[in-house]
């Protein structure tokens, strides 16, 4: 049976950390370059040269590609056949806290949510799945708080039809505005539990946003790009880069819909031990 130690997942951890905070994931960087080609509004095609700029010296210099380093979200894929020698959550936190550390990035997390406090560099919320095979996938999320502030979630009615859904996220969207720093990229989860629902939404994040997508993604996109929020709120073409769903069986009750949306800073890292 394969073994890996609490230590080898710490430096994983960490390192996952630094290249989610200061390398923009090339497939949205790129959806970003698109945007800047297409984008007629003078004042969103130079906010989103920025943007692009911003990334290239973040990388370059090993800065944060934004001072809101967010509250870090994990999953952990587990195979089954691994053996873990000591405690895997405890290496992440203490993974996440060596990288933020080591980055010099933002410690934004407070242990108590109504009592406050001091803001520090853990907990992660950490979402586990055990997998087949023998080996532990982690992907590091660092989730700022301006887009995950618009999350929504409606619980329709079985009998809802695509209009109304894609009305809910359609509307998700333009409440949002330009307050969670557009270009988004939008993920959805529909099916599952209230909970299971949310937690989808969050995980489409992770999916590229170059994949070929599906029909009712491509209808949204057009839909929510025609509400010419733009870059920043500054109007144009851009509102969202793209959208992503994951769909999960569902109560013959409910139809639980959820939307998370990201910032144009989309960042994650991935790799496996």
């Amino acid at each position: 049976m394969k073994k890996i130690s609490a230590k080898e997942i710490k430096k994983l951890v960490s390192d996952l950390c630094l290249q989610a905070n200061f390398v923009l994931r090339d497939d949205v960087l790129a959806k970003l370059k698109s945007a800047a080609r297409q984008e007629s509004n003078k004042r969103s095609k130079d906010i989103l040269n920025a943007i692009i700029e911003n990334a290239r010296i973040a990388k370059q210099k090993k800065l944060a590609i934004c001072q809101d380093t967010g509250l870090p979200v994990v999953f952990a894929e587990v195979g089954q056949d691994l053996k873990i020698a000591g405690d895997l959550k405890s290496a992440i936190n203490r993974g996440v806290e060596a990288g933020y550390r080591k980055g010099s990035l933002r410690n934004s997390v407070i242990q108590h949510p109504l009592n406050r406090g001091k803001a520090g560099y853990s907990s992660a919320y950490i979402h586990t799945d055990i997998v087949k095979g023998n080996s532990l996938k982690i992907t590091v999320l660092p989730k700022g708080f301006g887009c995950e502030n618009k999350t929504q979630l409606k619980m329709f009615n079985p009998t809802a039809g695509i209009v109304e859904i894609k009305r809910f996220i359609i509307d998700a969207v333009k409440s949002a505005g330009p307050d969670a720093c557009p270009p988004y990229v939008v993920g959805v989860g529909i099916g599952g539990t209230a909970d299971g629902a949310c937690f989808l939404a969050k995980k489409a994040l992770l999916n590229r946003v170059d994949r070929s997508a599906g029909r009712l993604e491509r209808e949204l996109l057009k839909e929510i790009n025609r509400l010419r929020i733009g870059a920043m709120g500054l109007g144009g073409k851009v509102t969202v880069l793209a959208v992503n769903i994951i769909t999960h069986p569902t109560h013959i009750a409910g139809l639980p819909v959820a939307v998370n949306i990201s910032c144009h800073a989309l960042r994650s890292a991935t790799a496996s031990l």
